[in-house]
């Protein structure tokens, strides 16, 4: 259990928003009580407890119900905060990962570098993670556990820091994350020196969070993800083909885009379509952008989550069909080819790349190979054979 339990209100305030919000006390080093952060109860904040997900409640009310904390944490608290929908519901816990295991049939234990654990329910997983550690032997052994005060600090923007109790209904701040995120400031926790090095991905995240929540990136920030833009050449293609495909599914691709070629990051996920793009003026550069537009407006009206389409969504702006060709068939080989090609590294299946030139020829008023077309959709006695469930074999009786 937590030692942090030592709570005040403060004497002087300069807000009246903040005059009954209580401070959480900690021991520091020396012995002495230390604030260490702010606990705004139910009034105090706008999230609604009935916009929590259902299992998300039920997991930590049993956690609470052993003695175990449980608080939602991250993005989810964010979007909460801020009265968006969260994609996810990622808890945060004291309990080891065994310990969750015991109270969860439906729990698996994943990860070796640290060990999370995903609890399955139908159409979603809920990951549940234990307190992470500052000590300096984690380079070592990742898997050292630690309070939540420390915990707060393993994260990577004040905005991403702030803990919802589902069950108390209360918020904790312990890096005055709530005010940043009012402000539509961004702040790194970690210092920038260090933190991109750590994680290059980090630098994409604090775009799309400025994107998607209308802030302005500081300039030592700026300055920062400048610098180190080249540690994403460390990142494997598999996860650079993710975190592009997050970027084409957050509905602001075009902003996300436009701020990674400001900052010199894009170029490390297409350099083919950087080099295409950064060549274009006027017009032609703007028929990028405007396909990106159009992806952004799909999948805010319609959730459009096809891969496929969402490749040539990217490839739309830069790519051009040959005014003569031979047939339908070496047309289709030669674009997907040249998909392939403007969107190296990135790694993405070969049928969501065929789906994507499916999408192009349609943009240009043209009927995909009949091959292609079958490939694509099965054919619906074949695909009601392959449900079938195999009959049993029944083994002679011995006379």
């Amino acid at each position: 259990m937590d030692k942090f339990l030592i709570y005040s209100r403060p004497k002087n305030t300069s807000t009246s928003s903040e005059s009954n919000v209580r401070i959480r006390y900690g021991t520091s080093e020396n012995g002495k009580n230390q604030a260490m952060g702010k606990i705004y109860s139910k009034s105090e904040h706008p999230i609604d407890v009935n916009k929590v997900d259902k299992d998300a409640l039920k997991i930590a009310g049993r956690l609470n119900k052993y003695g175990y904390q449980a608080y939602v944490v991250g993005g989810a608290v964010r979007d909460l905060l801020l009265d968006r929908s969260p994609k996810d519901f990622d808890l945060v816990t004291d309990a080891l990962p065994n310990q969750i295991k015991k109270l969860f049939r439906n729990a698996r234990i994943i990860g070796r570098r640290f060990r999370l654990v995903h609890i399955y329910f139908p159409g979603k997983i809920i990951e549940l993670s234990t307190f992470r550690s500052l000590s300096t032997a984690e380079e070592e052994n990742n898997n050292i556990y630690g309070t939540l005060e420390e915990d707060v600090h393993r994260r990577d923007f004040s905005i991403n820091a702030l803990y919802y109790d589902p069950i108390q209904e209360e918020l904790l701040d312990f890096v005055d994350g709530y005010a940043d995120l009012r402000q539509g400031k961004m702040r790194s926790l970690i210092p920038l020196d260090k933190s991109f090095i750590e994680d290059p991905v980090r630098m994409i995240r604090a775009v799309k969070y400025a994107q998607q929540l209308s802030m302005k990136i500081p300039f030592r920030l700026q300055r920062s993800i400048k610098k180190h833009a080249v540690e994403l050449e460390r990142c494997p293609p598999s996860r650079l083909t993710e975190e592009m495909f997050k970027i084409l599914e957050s509905g602001n691709s075009a902003g996300i885009i436009r701020e990674m070629l400001a900052l010199n990051l894009f170029r490390y996920f297409l350099p083919v379509i950087e080099s295409l793009v950064h060549n274009k003026r006027g017009q032609d550069r703007e028929s990028f952008f405007k396909g990106l537009e159009n992806i952004d407006q799909r999948v805010k009206e319609k959730g459009e989550k096809r891969r496929g389409r969402l490749i040539a969504a990217l490839v739309d702006g830069v790519i051009i069909f040959p005014e003569e060709w031979e047939n339908s068939v070496a047309l289709f080989q030669d674009m997907f080819k040249e998909v392939k090609r403007l969107i190296e590294p990135l790694t993405p299946p070969n049928q969501e790349v065929e789906m994507a030139v499916v999408w192009l020829f349609r943009q240009q008023g043209m009927q995909a190979p009949a091959s292609i077309d079958r490939r694509r959709r099965p054919n619906p006695q074949e695909a009601k054979r392959k449900r079938k469930k195999p009959q049993r074999r029944h083994s002679k009786k011995q006379a």
